[in-house]
């Protein structure tokens, strides 16, 4: 009887746990849903002035490479004085489909915050007081990591792409490029960004279960130069300083999280 009793015991707790987790899931599905129905609405502001932004030869990415171009020495090597590709519609839902893709991607990633609250408000009652302690702050710190990776994706990464593969040229054939086609490169750019920028949460959190350490960061750093160095020459223009611009956040990222690494390392050996 006792041993039924435990049983059921677990087991409501079991039910509690799948009880709490849907309501969390449902709370981030409302969130992005509300978020991707304010940017459907806004469709002229969100189009004209964010998505088909990096398409104006205005675009401050654009003036700001202009300058450096300028500062240091290299003329208008950096400068975009024209965009030679054209968007076309080639399906009946192009457009349609264009729209609810950039309102669901736009909806996940201003409600991420949320998501990783729920995340931790789902989470924080299994942690020891010693686990919460030490995770303390990571929710804000993959907000704001995300949050930058998002801006480096939309001002940097994505208007190289843009730029190099759109007006990439093979004999006289002229540069007309699907929207859908331009709506999910930029879409999958901005938000992959955001998700490799929270390289340092994922080594914190790795760390801290034992299963990544300093020295083994260490010794895949050239592997990891490598593949930054030859992902970033695959997206940018061929020329070296698109390639630094693009390369060196992400390789300052490693760094960053090799340093993580190594102060879990010390707090383990104390």
């Amino acid at each position: 009887m006792a041993m039924d009793q435990a049983h059921d015991d677990a087991q409501m707790g079991f039910l509690d746990h799948l009880e709490e987790l849907r309501r969390r899931l449902f709370i981030s599905v409302v969130a992005i849903l509300v978020a991707a129905i304010v940017l459907f609405v806004n469709k002229d502001w969100v189009f004209d002035a964010i998505l088909f932004g990096p398409r104006n030869t205005d675009f401050i990415s654009y003036r700001a490479w202009c300058a450096l171009s300028h500062a240091i020495g290299s003329g208008d090597a950096l400068c975009v004085e024209k965009i030679s590709y054209e968007l076309i519609n080639t399906t009946m839902l192009g457009n349609f489909s264009a729209h609810i893709i950039v309102s669901v991607v736009g909806g996940l990633i201003l409600a991420f915050p949320v998501l990783i609250h729920q995340g931790w408000a789902f989470v924080r009652p299994a942690l020891k007081s010693g686990e919460r302690t030490a995770a303390r702050g990571a929710g804000l710190a993959s907000s704001v990591l995300f949050a930058m990776g998002v801006a480096f994706g939309y001002y940097l990464i994505a208007p190289l792409s843009l730029q190099f593969l759109g007006n990439y040229e093979l004999g006289d054939v002229a540069s007309r490029i699907a929207v859908m086609s331009y709506v999910k490169t930029v879409a999958s750019i901005t938000l992959a960004a955001g998700l490799v920028f929270q390289l340092p949460v994922v080594v914190f959190f790795l760390s801290k279960a034992g299963l990544v350490t300093a020295p083994m960061l260490k010794s895949y750093r050239r592997h990891a130069l490598v593949g930054i160095l030859a992902l970033s020459a695959v997206i940018t223009p061929p020329d070296v300083t698109s390639q630094i611009l693009v390369s060196m956040p992400v390789l300052l990222l490693y760094e960053m999280g090799i340093w993580i690494a190594r102060r879990q390392d010390k707090r383990r050996a104390r």
